[in-house]
């Protein structure tokens, strides 16, 4: 039988999403809790990786078992079995044909930017930062040239591994609540340092050291010499993915964390 489960982690205890041989990845703590529970060994397979300190509150992963268990021993039973930055949020039977990749349409991706003199002490590591107040506006406005299908080679680390550099943007936005910046983006898929690289950018747009034009620009030139460095990832939150109704899985729900920006 295969089941879908819904999960959040601190990047900041692990060293991103994918198996480590030092067992230090995130999929290296779930597949081991789960193996527990079932009693034999589980595989997961996850909507997309995380890099080390990137964060998830919408992560979707599927597995296979034979084992029968109450729906909700996949949630409590397995979250006694994990560390504290790791939690299920739900678990729900999938047909075969369900795949946590390739069944995806769209993933979206929050960051979080504190823009204030002094460095964070209590969100350290839960958010980015920048010392300078950074002008959303432009920010914003530069943003929108990122939607709809684009070549993001100037956004692609070099060690990326996808097929392609297009992909398609559905929202890029830019807000401020209150001393933080809030970055949204959702798109088809998202490349390796995408995101991280794309805010990198906007950042030196909201500096006012580059032009709103600037973000255009690098996309025609597909360079990634040419744009910003890749931002930290502390502020990076992987907050969904988008399935078919027809799989019948549980809608998004954000931590309030993420939802206000500045932790309640």
């Amino acid at each position: 039988m295969r089941f879908a489960l819904g999960v959040e982690y601190d990047g900041r205890a692990h060293c991103g999403w994918q198996s480590q041989p030092n067992n230090c990845g995130v999929q290296d703590k779930l597949e081991a809790a789960l193996s527990q529970l079932a009693q034999h060994r589980i595989a997961v397979i996850a909507a997309g990786r995380t890099d080390t300190g990137v964060h998830a509150s919408g992560q979707v992963v599927h597995f296979d078992t034979s084992t029968e268990r109450p729906l909700i021993a996949w949630v409590r039973g397995v979250n006694a079995h994990l560390p504290e930055s790791i939690r299920v949020l739900w678990a729900q039977p999938v047909s075969d044909e369900f795949h946590a990749r390739f069944s995806a349409t769209a993933r979206s991706y929050r960051y979080l930017l504190y823009d204030h003199p002094v460095r964070p002490a209590l969100a350290a590591g839960k958010v980015g930062w920048f010392h300078e107040k950074l002008d959303v506006e432009a920010m914003a406005q530069a943003a929108q040239s990122l939607l709809g299908e684009q070549d993001f080679t100037s956004f692609r680390a070099a060690e990326c591994q996808a097929k392609s550099p297009i992909k398609v943007m559905h929202q890029a936005r830019v807000s401020r609540h209150g001393d933080y910046v809030i970055f949204d983006f959702t798109a088809s898929a998202f490349l390796h340092h995408m995101v991280r690289n794309i805010v990198g950018c906007l950042v030196y747009i909201g500096a006012h050291r580059q032009s709103v034009t600037w973000l255009s620009q690098l996309i025609v030139a597909r360079d990634r010499t040419s744009a910003a460095p890749t931002f930290a990832p502390d502020g990076l939150y992987l907050t969904g993915v988008r399935y078919d109704a027809s799989f019948g899985l549980p809608g998004v729900s954000n931590h309030p964390f993420i939802l206000s920006g500045c932790g309640g």
